[in-house]
C-alpha cells in the first residue's frame, strides 16, 4: 500500500498547517476560554476553500479528495479541534449528502452557498431519546401533501446558531419505523424554527452546539431529500463519511499533543538533565509515536477506500474508534509529560485532552463503531 502524498496534496498540507499555526494558535485559548465562535476563521477557511473541500467546482467547491481533506482535518485539529468540527460537518455531513442525493435545484439554492462558506451548514440527527439508536426519532415531520409540518427537538447540533441551512432528519410514518424517515432541508428564520441555548461544554468549546425546536414548521415537499422514506438511510449513508472527518480530527488532536509534548520533554530539565533522556519519557513517547502512525494509516485507508469507491464503513468505522482511542490516550500522556505546567491552560494539552473526549463520542460512539465492527466480521 502506497501513502505517498502527491505535490498537490503537500501543498494542501502545508497551507493547513500555515494557517493553523499563524491564524487559529494565536486566539485559540480566549476562544476556548468564551466559547467564542471562529467566524473570522470560518471566513478565512471559507476563502481558502477548506468548506467545500470535495464538491464539485461547479457548485463552488474544490473538488478535492477525501485525502486531501483528511490532511486539512489533522492539521487545523492539531491546534482548533472546535474550528476543525466546523469543516467536517460542512464537508462531510451537510455538502457531501446534498451532492449526492440532493436535486440539481437542492444543489444550485444550497450547495454553492455552503462550499463557498457564504452560509454553513448543519445536521440534524441526535435528539434526547435518539442518540445512537437512530431510529427512535421522536421529530416527526407530516405530510400535508406539498409541504411537510415538522415538529420535535434535535439536540447537541454542531453549528446550530450559525448555520444557515439545517438537514433534519424526522419520522413521517412510524408503522414503517426506518423506512419512514425523512430528511428535510430547513432554513434559517423559518416560522416556528427557534434556536435554543448555547450547550456549555468541556471541550470544543469555541463550535457552536445548540438545541434545536421545530414548532408548526412549515418545509417545501421540494426540501426533502430524495424518496419517501429514505431519510435513515441518507443519516447512515452520510455518517459513514463523516466518521472519516473526524477520525483525521482525532488523528490530529493526538498529533497535536505529542508535538507539544515531545518539543516539552527537549526543553524541560529533571534531575540535570532533559527530561527525554529518562527512560519513562522516552518510552511514553515511543509509544505515543507509533500509535499516532498506527491511527494515521487506517485513517488514510478509509480516506483511500472512498475515493476509490470501494465500500469504507468498516475502515471508517476502525479509523475512528482507533483513532478517537489514540486521542484521548495521547492527550492524558502529553498532560503527565508536561507535569504541573500539563494542567495550566497556556501548555495547551489540557485543552486538547478536553477536546479529545468527544471525538469517541459524536457521529457514533465507539461502541457503535464497534457494533459496526464486529456485524461485519461475524457476518
Amino acid at each position: 500500500m502506497d501513502f505517498s502524498l502527491t505535490e498537490e496534496q503537500k501543498l494542501i498540507q502545508q497551507a493547513a498547517r500555515d494557517f493553523a499555526q499563524n491564524e487559529l494558535l494565536p486566539g485559540v485559548i480566549d476562544r476556548d476560554e468564551k466559547q467564542e465562535f471562529p467566524k473570522q476563521e470560518v471566513q478565512k477557511m471559507a476563502e481558502l476553500g477548506f468548506l467545500g473541500m470535495m464538491v464539485d467546482p461547479k457548485y463552488g467547491g474544490s473538488g478535492l479528495d477525501t485525502l486531501s481533506y483528511v490532511l486539512v482535518m489533522e492539521e487545523l485539529s492539531k491546534v482548533d479541534a472546535s474550528s476543525s468540527v466546523i469543516v467536517s460537518v460542512n464537508n462531510s455531513l451537510v455538502c457531501w449528502g446534498l451532492e449526492n442525493f440532493g436535486t440539481e435545484e437542492q444543489k444550485e439554492k444550497y450547495l454553492t452557498r455552503l462550499a463557498t462558506g457564504e452560509i454553513i451548514g448543519a445536521f440534524c440527527l441526535s435528539e434526547p431519546e435518539a442518540g445512537s439508536d437512530a431510529t427512535s426519532q421522536k421529530t416527526t415531520a407530516i405530510d400535508k401533501g406539498d409541504h411537510y409540518v415538522l415538529n420535535g427537538t434535535k439536540n447537541w447540533i454542531t453549528n446550530g446558531g450559525t448555520a444557515g441551512v439545517y438537514l433534519v432528519i424526522a419520522q413521517t410514518d412510524k408503522e414503517k419505523k426506518h423506512r419512514g424517515i425523512n430528511a428535510l432541508i430547513v432554513e434559517k428564520g423559518t416560522p416556528g424554527f427557534e434556536i435554543g441555548p448555547k450547550e456549555n461544554k468541556l471541550g470544543i468549546r469555541g463550535s457552536d452546539t445548540h438545541s434545536l425546536i421545530f414548532n408548526d414548521v412549515k418545509v417545501p415537499k421540494e426540501n426533502r431529500i430524495g424518496d419517501d422514506g429514505f431519510g435513515f438511510k441518507f443519516a447512515m449513508k452520510t455518517l459513514s463519511g463523516g466518521r472519516i472527518g473526524i477520525a483525521a480530527q482525532a488523528l490530529g488532536i493526538a498529533a497535536g499533543a505529542y508535538e507539544l509534548a515531545l518539543k516539552y520533554s527537549k526543553e524541560r530539565k529533571a534531575f540535570g538533565t532533559e527530561i527525554s533522556n529518562h527512560q519513562a519519557i522516552a518510552f511514553k513517547l515511543a509509544d505515543m509515536h507509533t500509535s499516532i502512525q498506527a491511527a494515521r494509516l487506517l485513517v488514510y485507508q478509509a480516506a483511500k477506500d472512498k475515493d476509490n469507491g470501494s465500500n469504507y464503513d468498516v475502515s471508517g468505522a476502525m479509523a475512528k474508534l482507533y483513532a478517537s482511542k489514540v486521542a484521548m490516550e495521547t492527550a492524558i500522556e502529553a498532560v503527565q509529560i508536561h507535569g504541573g505546567n500539563g494542567f495550566v491552560k497556556d501548555y495547551h494539552v489540557e485543552r486538547l485532552m478536553r477536546d479529545a473526549k468527544i471525538t469517541q463520542i459524536y457521529e457514533g460512539t465507539s461502541e457503535i463503531q464497534k457494533i459496526v465492527i464486529s456485524r461485519s466480521i461475524l457476518k
